[in-house]
């Protein structure tokens, strides 16, 4: 598939965005590296027209953005959620710079939707958003001032996967489970896991963020769910038969 046809499968999805010049910047750059499926997720209102301003020529981009109220909604139907932070935390895992991100992910354009996304440039994703993300992006950045600009951010990615596009003919991956079948999955892994006692009050987050990273890291067909629902429904038959 050509680079352009690859990169349409990318959606780049802004979350609570602070300032709608940020908005505009983003379409820009997007602009820039062959991007154009923009998602925003409970966007600032922008009665000034602030976003077309800093767009600059990219305003077809903000035209067609998706608007959504959660991050949930924004990423159904795309096979792979992949969330940028600047803070590595003691309980994360599956983390990638830009360039091992866009390695790993070109092969599974042709034959999926890709989500990247961002969170509000101050405090960026929270940890409800950080779970619906199977991998996560840190770009390095100098420790006296780690911190990016929002279009910054999204260029810096977005150029690491315009590269990685145009490097030469791509061979076709394999084809994801929609998010929306993982967080079926992860809700019955749950229930299974705190009926059976595994999960209490205690560890029930810590726990359930490690193992969304561990299956997010084995990016599961639909075959794989369905047969994660079935091995969860035989213990579960098995425990009710035990204990009757």
């Amino acid at each position: 598939m050509k680079a352009q046809g690859l990169l349409n499968s990318v959606s780049i999805v802004l979350v609570r965005t602070k300032t709608p010049g940020n908005i505009g910047a983003v379409a820009r750059s997007m602009m820039n590296m062959g991007l154009s499926r923009l998602m925003l997720v409970r966007p600032p209102q922008d009665d000034q027209g602030e976003a077309v301003k800093f767009a600059a020529g990219a305003e077809a981009i903000l035209r067609d953005a998706v608007r959504t109220e959660t991050l949930q909604e924004a990423v159904a139907g795309h096979g792979l959620v992949i969330g940028t932070s600047r803070h590595l935390g003691r309980h994360r895992r599956n983390i990638v710079t830009p360039r091992e991100m866009a390695d790993r992910i070109v092969p599974l354009l042709s034959q999926n939707r890709i989500a990247l996304v961002f969170g509000r440039e101050v405090n960026g994703l929270d940890s409800e958003d950080l779970n619906l993300c199977n991998e996560l992006i840190v770009i390095p950045s100098s420790d006296d001032f780690p911190s990016l600009n929002l279009s910054h951010a999204v260029c810096i990615v977005a150029y690491e996967l315009f590269l990685a596009t145009h490097a030469g003919t791509v061979s076709a991956g394999k084809t994801l489970a929609p998010t929306e079948a993982l967080e079926v999955f992860y809700q019955h892994l749950q229930k299974s896991l705190e009926d059976s006692g595994f999960l209490g009050p205690h560890n029930k987050d810590h726990m359930m963020t490690s193992l969304r990273q561990l299956f997010g890291k084995s990016r599961l067909e639909q075959r794989d769910i369905s047969i994660l629902h079935g091995v969860l429904s035989a213990i579960s038959r098995s425990d009710t038969s035990n204990n009757g």
